[in-house]
């Protein structure tokens, strides 16, 4: 493992996705799932996600995107409140969403919209 790569990454990992994401990713109770966090924390935010090209806010808007046309729920919810800590508005993440109905289709967009008002309840957001 690079261990700078890893450092660098848990640092950004934390700061966008929150201590509370990282520290229930973290506590896996078995090597292979450790294995596998370390290498997201070590590749995909410590490489990928900390290149200067794109701002954090735009980097976590496509990400959204791609998560929808992948139809990946389980990683939606936790990029949505990355999301919102990058700056991203609530009406910029359900844009994307709905930009991606044309693309990915209703199902997936649906889908999306409801997890991203899970969220913004949970951040207090939205009411009802």
């Amino acid at each position: 493992m690079d261990q700078a790569a890893y450092e660098k990454g848990m640092a950004l990992r934390r700061k966008v996705m929150g201590d509370a994401h990282v520290a229930k990713r973290a506590a896996s109770p078995d090597r292979f799932t450790k294995q596998q966090n370390e290498l997201v924390t070590e590749l995909a935010w410590g490489t990928i996600w900390s290149r200067p090209g794109l701002p954090l806010k735009v980097r976590s808007l496509v990400t959204l995107g791609m998560l929808t046309a992948l139809n990946r729920p389980d990683e939606i919810k936790g990029h949505i409140a990355g999301a919102l800590n990058n700056g991203a508005t609530p009406d910029e993440i359900i844009e994307v969403f709905v930009h991606a109905a044309g693309y990915c289709g209703f199902p997936a967009s649906n889908g999306a919209v409801r997890l991203a008002v899970e969220v913004f309840k949970e951040h207090g957001l939205l009411k009802g």
